[in-house]
């Protein structure tokens, strides 16, 4: 099976603000099987070599530019690399920075030399309407699963307990009441008492006093990973456990619907498929219900809307940005002064220029807002972008 590679935010935000004359961005489709999986490194290749004749053309010399082309052209000989692609890759080169993502959705092929890397089509793999979380939960293990509907990854919970015993583990009255594998019997005659085992033995109201400390253990470990999240929680876990953990929960985006038996059992994949089918109609929902709004701000002529490229982007820099639609595939050239705050707008890109549409999808992601990159079809209006303001 061929792996999507993450790009989580702290790697988007180290990409979009890089500035340098020699940021090259490379889009091309690849191939999961057949002969074009040997077509693809050549093409790559291909667009190596334009991309340094590019970098010449806008003052690089030889040296330069060649270094910058040759952090990928490791790539080209790694045959198990072009074996177990997905449907698209990105590269991103500048001096000292090369980072590549197999990315699970086609990619019209795109080369761009300017003076920053062009992210926009990886905000696809981050968006609203893809992403969600798993909470894989039993007495024995914690899993966090982040999904979307065409890849799943493991979170590393640092600093979360890995189980009941971990969190126990903690308060040691508890523990020596009621966790020891094996204590003396009272007035020490009688031998070793058994181990009590939490579902075997005790105090039924102990034993869920006991996995609702370990709840909300769990509970606060996640606040701390998920910060800002606005995407949709799926419970899986054995039906008892359900009500226990949503009284211990404080995310306010756990879903109503869980997924029920025991999650050990269940590879990521098989998780990820069956929360997909309960998150797939709560995300549609968000999505038009941001449309709706949108053209009803519009349809009022609030300034709450916008569809002018210059007001979005000064917006999106300055965290004003709540949900922003911006149309995949198409670029519009510009000039942005932050300090002045003043935009200029390029009928062609010069050497000086940036994609405007891709300045403002970053910047609000990285400022905490939505962001849907989508085709012509789905953008709530002619315009090649438009926004929803947090305030003016």
């Amino acid at each position: 099976m061929s792996t999507v590679d993450h790009v989580s935010q702290a790697a988007l935000r180290t990409l979009a603000e890089t500035r340098d004359q020699g940021c090259v961005s490379i889009y091309m489709p690849t191939h999961r099987v057949g002969i074009e999986t040997q077509q693809d490194p050549i093409r790559l290749r291909n667009l190596l070599a334009e991309a340094e004749k590019r970098l010449l053309a806008v003052g690089l010399k030889t040296p330069a530019a060649r270094a910058i082309v040759a952090q990928a052209e490791e790539l080209l000989p790694r045959q198990l690399f072009w074996q177990h692609q997905h449907e698209g890759l990105a590269v991103f080169m500048a001096p000292g920075l090369f980072q590549y993502y197999r990315l699970p959705f086609e990619v019209e092929s795109l080369l761009q030399v300017g003076n920053r890397l062009h992210v926009k089509p990886l905000l696809r793999t981050l968006r609203p309407d893809g992403q969600f979380f798993v909470l894989a939960l039993s007495q024995n293990q914690v899993r966090l699963l982040e999904g979307s509907r065409h890849d799943v990854r493991e979170v590393d919970l640092a600093g979360v307990p890995q189980g009941l015993a971990d969190a126990l583990r903690f308060d040691e009255a508890e523990r020596q009441l009621q966790f020891h594998t094996a204590t003396r019997a009272p007035g020490g005659r009688g031998g070793e008492r058994p181990a009590i085992f939490f579902g075997h033995g005790g105090s039924d109201e102990s034993a869920k006093s006991d996995i609702l400390r370990y709840f909300h253990q769990v509970d606060d470990g996640l606040r701390e990973w998920l910060g800002p999240s606005q995407a949709p929680l799926v419970l899986a876990g054995v039906e008892y456990l359900h009500p226990l953990y949503r009284e211990a929960n404080n995310y306010p985006y756990l879903v109503e619907t869980g997924l029920y038996g025991n999650p050990e059992e269940l590879r990521a994949e098989v998780l990820q498929a069956r929360a997909w089918e309960i998150v797939r109609p709560l995300i549609v929902r968000v999505r038009e219900a941001a449309v709706e709004r949108l053209r009803q701000l519009k349809g009022s002529a609030s300034p709450l809307a916008s569809t002018d490229v210059k007001e979005i982007v000064l917006g999106a820099y300055y965290g004003r940005v709540d949900t922003l639609f911006a149309r995949l595939g198409q670029q519009r050239w510009g000039r942005v002064d932050t300090q002045a705050a003043e935009v200029t707008l390029d009928d062609e890109p010069l050497p000086e220029s940036e994609d405007l549409l891709d300045l403002a999808a970053v910047q609000t992601y990285l400022n905490s807002g939505a962001v849907y990159v989508v085709p012509a079809d789905q953008m709530p209006g002619p315009e090649p972008i438009a926004a929803i303001f947090r305030y003016r």
